[in-house]
């Protein structure tokens, strides 16, 4: 069983940065992969970045491509989100979750086994 509390959320302007962190309880947390998953108002939830059980190998949304970096810190059962060059249409939902694999290929919204209750980013203009 493994718990997954986000933070880092909140206001924040365009052009600007955030840091998500989603700390996980569990002794397992090394033997899956994480995602990011956001959801914005009125839309569905979709992926965001996604890296391996080691932290060696990431997979992100084209949108976050250039701008956001996901990494893991296996010793302190952490994962983070930096997001920079924030926009409004950022503003969303973020979740953080485990999957049911190690690989980063199995980060997907059908792969998790658990997930966090997320964090509101909101982006103002």
């Amino acid at each position: 069983q493994v718990q997954l509390v986000e933070s880092g959320g909140g206001l924040v302007q365009a052009g600007g940065s955030l840091r998500l962190t989603c700390a996980a309880s569990g002794r397992t947390f090394s033997n899956y992969a994480m995602g990011w998953f956001r959801q914005a108002p009125g839309k569905e939830r979709e992926f965001v970045a996604g890296v391996n059980w080691s932290g060696s190998n990431t997979a992100s949304a084209d949108s976050a491509k250039g701008r956001f970096t996901i990494s893991r810190d296996n010793a302190r059962n952490t994962v983070y989100l930096q997001m920079n060059s924030l926009s409004p249409e950022d503003t969303a939902v973020y979740y953080c979750a485990a999957s049911r694999s190690s690989t980063a290929a199995s980060v997907n919204l059908g792969g998790m086994k658990y997930w966090g209750k997320g964090t509101l980013v909101t982006v103002s203009s």
